[in-house]
């Protein structure tokens, strides 16, 4: 008796949707509808009325009047006369078209794809999309059913995966090599969302908007790509390696405990050593040359000639001077060593 009086008070039916919410079936004790209620559709809704899981009449935005006049379609299903007063046995589901934004995306394993100048590569891929609900029918047969209602999130995961198929099609046919992806993101977005909007038709759904926020290598390859790049913008790798070994002896000698400031006095003292030596190498060949000849003249036949030494290659006097002026910096050369060396140096440049 509770339950019949219950149902003959239900005269406004409304729909106060939440963030998120798609669709909402109005739960009728019986599925009854008292005849005169009144429907209040809001902007962005649409209220449909279903008859045994069939579309018969829809009421857009606006007050509505439950009556058999503005229900043909429901009235000639179901025989009845527009003077009928009894309850209409029939359900009514809320739609909103409102857009459903914020929808991330991602590949959950790396899309093989033929890359113009990799060959084979396996990419991942992230961004966000939005949709909204475009077509009803579609929508309250192949997803609503018997459900009491869909949310954005429950779609989700169907949708995420008929994105990934879209994706594989759509960079498999872009054509567009993978360092030259980043210049055309837009036009790849734009041809995903094509992709996109055909699978979401089956639903009933439209994307409106698609963005592809970053595209990437599995971690082991994207190390080898950032290697080479490395390896292009050192250039002269002897250059860099004498740039290293000078940064190293100077932070090792900036430790004056240990064995990385014994280690800084010995290198420090190598290169004073061979820049000496440089230096020198001249002088030292001249009286060599002298003491051969006045042994020659003693006994010439006595004893063999030595060997000549090797030639020290000569070295730039502008490098030689900076590498001196950098033992300066870190305390293995005095001032007035330096400036004695530098101007010895300095006269060689004619």
């Amino acid at each position: 008796m509770f339950d019949f009086l219950r149902k003959q008070f239900v005269d406004v039916i409304e729909w106060l949707e939440q963030p998120g919410d798609i669709a909402w079936r109005v739960p009728f004790a019986d599925h009854e509808i008292q005849h005169g209620a009144q429907l209040t559709v809001r902007e962005g809704q649409i209220a449909a009325f279903l008859n045994e899981g069939t579309l018969a009449d829809y009421f857009g935005p606006g007050l509505h009047t439950i009556e058999t006049a503005n229900l043909p379609l429901l009235t000639n299903l179901m025989n009845w006369d527009k003077g009928f007063k009894s309850p209409f046995k029939s359900d009514v589901v809320f739609f909103s078209l409102k857009e459903q934004p914020g929808l991330k995306w991602g590949t959950a394993q790396p899309i093989t794809v033929r890359d113009a100048e990799f060959g084979a590569l396996r990419l991942r891929a992230f961004g966000s999309c939005s949709y909204r609900l475009n077509e009803v029918a579609p929508f309250a047969s192949r997803v609503l059913g018997t459900m009491a209602g869909v949310t954005a999130a429950s779609l989700e995961p169907q949708l995420r995966g008929a994105i990934q198929t879209s994706l594989a099609s759509a960079l498999g046919g872009s054509g567009i090599a993978f360092l030259d992806l980043a210049a055309n993101q837009q036009a790849l977005s734009d041809r995903i969302k094509a992709e996109v909007d055909k699978a979401f038709a089956q639903w009933g759904l439209t994307c409106l908007s698609f963005y592809v926020e970053s595209i990437s290598l599995p971690d082991e390859v994207q190390a080898h790509l950032d290697k080479a790049s490395s390896m292009r913008v050192l250039g002269d790798l002897g250059t860099y390696t004498r740039f290293q070994a000078a940064e190293a002896i100077e932070t090792a000698a900036g430790n004056e405990s240990g064995m990385a400031g014994l280690g800084a006095g010995m290198a420090a003292a190598t290169a004073l050593g061979g820049a000496m030596a440089q230096g020198l190498g001249a002088q030292g060949l001249g009286a060599q040359g002298q003491g051969a000849q006045g042994l020659g003249a003693q006994g010439a036949g006595a004893f063999p000639a030595p060997a000549p030494a090797p030639a020290a290659p000569v070295e730039d006097p502008v490098a030689m001077i900076e590498k001196l002026h950098k033992l300066v910096t870190i305390g293995a050369l005095s001032q007035d060593e330096f400036d004695a060396k530098k101007a010895e140096l300095l006269g060689r440049i004619r």
